[in-house]
């Protein structure tokens, strides 16, 4: 069988346009000396549609030919993910502006689904209204964004303010450059590291005394995971995931948005210690202006050392999937975005087959500040026998919402009360999400459980990301579990049938008046028993807490949930 399918085939000549299409969506690639390569396959879909405002069907087709793809490879890449618009040979394309109102948790609760109702009758049919999952800016909800411009704690008036004004992309945000970051003792480790006058040991064995773990949601011990990279035979590989899609979660936009060469600082460290040969940095689409400010950046430094291994910015294109560390390198790939079954692990065979250290981009960012400042200082941080510092994206119905630096172990209670000015006036706690969407929901009466890894499992809940969505008693438990269920069934690659077909399923019992407390109870089971990734496995937590701590809500009174909610 031939390597490409489409070999041999008899088919109509391609427009000159659309090879004068694929040709200009690879010219970037050509001008900066890269040759074309089928790995880079989603970057020149986002050309394409940036250009032609969709992916239309002649011109993969084109772009298939010109990368010597089969067809079908570069169709089922462009269909995978949300944020590319397909338009079939003579199809009709979407309209040429798009306003995506995000409806996920903290939106949902701030109107979203209200807004996008509102402003679908109120743009017209020249400009199309999605409604769509997290966009990272959850604590200034409800959120629209117009082209690429984000329209914060939006209203009807002001996004079509936006819309008629022409303004389609955000500003870059005021984040210490380059030149400040040096003046102010910036890179000074780096340097000490790549001179050899700090030994490579040093830094994994203050990484190790500090207790530093991945705080992407997985919470591995870090330095493990840069020793056992750098024990696998070279040549070694390097991701970093900044595609924070977790409903909920936004303090990597924080980081890069004002500090980002810290960031940059701890890589290239990490990139030195372990032995890397080349560094990629998966960003999500909807950080467009962060993106940019990340890529200019990056530029700086790499005119300041020459010698630094190959670093590649590559842009996500909305599927939440992508987070986890697998589907991640899958898409870096350029390929669907679908998780590996493991073994073998991603630092044993990872990205284009090589060992690879993956890590999120706060875990790097802490890297600097732990070194300098000893270990002692990190692990000196901690409430109720927790240990380390840990970054919490605030939102919901607190007085004010953001990213919160604070101890470890640190209840929801004292998070609020100390950092985010108590709850909304007319407000009180009912309950909250102390991990994002996936990681499950508490009630109000365990707001001083210890927040922090390995702390909830007893309630059936994680950390996660450290996404705290708080609610009150204007909410309801089961609608926010719905929201979220809805969320994972919209987001599931599709690869296993317990997650595509258990999320889809579990949202339509979960709209039923009363729930089938029984059924749903045995569906989740299967799902985080039979799943292949996070995803899967985690999307039954909310459905599965108000099992536990809201039965009222949904009238399940069964034995189960009453045993359960006693263990609690």
């Amino acid at each position: 069988m031939p390597k490409n399918p489409d070999r041999g085939r008899r088919r109509e000549p391609l427009p000159e346009s659309a090879r004068q299409a694929a040709e200009a969506a690879l010219a970037p690639d050509l001008d900066a000396g890269i040759a074309p390569r089928a790995d880079r396959l989603i970057e020149y879909l986002h050309r394409l549609q940036d250009t032609h405002g969709a992916l239309h069907a002649e011109h993969l087709a084109a772009l298939a030919q010109a990368l010597k793809l089969a067809r079908a490879e570069v169709f089922e890449v462009a269909s995978f993910y949300h944020h590319f618009d397909f338009v079939p040979t003579g199809g009709e394309a979407p309209p040429k502006l798009t306003v995506r109102v995000c409806d996920s948790l903290g939106c949902a609760m701030a109107g979203g689904s209200e807004l996008a109702a509102a402003l679908a009758t109120r743009l017209g049919a020249d400009v199309r209204v999605q409604r769509v999952p997290c966009v990272g800016r959850c604590d200034s909800a409800p959120v629209a964004v117009v082209g690429q411009k984000p329209v914060v704690h939006a209203d009807a008036d002001q996004v079509a303010a936006v819309v008629a004004g022409g303004e389609r992309e955000e500003a870059l945000p005021d984040a210490i450059r380059f030149d400040a970051y040096r003046a102010a003792g910036g890179y000074a480790l780096w340097e000490a590291v790549a001179s050899g006058e700090r030994a490579p040991e040093s830094i994994v064995a203050a990484l190790d005394h500090a207790g530093l773990r991945g705080l992407g949601g997985a919470g591995f011990p870090a330095a493990r995971k840069w020793r056992t990279v750098a024990a696998q035979p070279a040549p070694r590989n390097m991701a970093v995931n900044i595609d924070e899609g977790e409903p909920g979660t936004f303090k990597d936009r924080h980081y890069l948005a004002t500090d980002p060469h810290r960031f940059i600082e701890g890589m290239l460290i990490a990139a030195r210690v372990v032995g890397i040969a080349g560094i990629w940095i998966y960003i999500r689409d909807e950080y467009p202006a962060l993106r940019r400010l990340l890529d200019e950046e990056l530029a700086r430094v790499r005119a300041a050392w020459p010698d630094l291994p190959p670093i590649e910015l590559r842009r996500g294109a909305g599927a939440y999937v992508c987070g986890e560390e697998s589907a991640m390198i899958e898409s870096i790939e350029g390929k669907r975005g679908m998780p590996r079954l493991r073994p073998p692990y991603v630092a044993e065979v990872g990205l284009f087959g090589r060992p690879t250290l993956e890590h999120n981009l706060e875990t790097l960012w802490w890297v600097r500040d732990i070194v300098e400042r000893g270990a002692d200082w990190f692990a000196g941080h901690g409430r109720n026998g927790r240990k380390g510092l840990r970054s919490f994206s605030v939102s919901g119905r607190v007085a004010k919402p953001g990213v919160v630096v604070t101890d470890a172990g640190i209840t929801l209670r004292e998070l609020v009360d100390e950092h985010c000015g108590g709850m909304l006036p007319g407000h009180e706690l009912y309950g909250y999400f102390p991990g994002g969407a996936s990681g499950g929901i508490l009630p109000a009466r365990l707001a001083d459980v210890p927040l922090d890894f390995d702390t909830l499992a007893p309630y059936g809940c994680f950390i996660g990301s450290a996404a705290i969505v708080v609610f009150s008693q204007h909410d309801k438990a089961r609608l926010l579990a719905g929201n979220a269920m809805e969320f994972f069934a919209h987001e599931s690659c599709g690869q296993c049938t317990p997650c595509r077909v258990g999320t889809a399923k579990a949202a339509e019992l979960m709209k039923a008046p009363e729930w089938d407390a029984a059924l749903l109870a045995e569906l989740g089971r299967t799902m985080m028993d039979a799943s292949i990734c996070g995803l899967g496995q985690a999307a039954p937590n909310p459905m599965q807490s108000v099992l536990r701590f809201f039965p009222q809500e949904v009238g399940a009174k069964t034995q189960d949930a009453t045993e359960m909610e006693g263990a609690a």
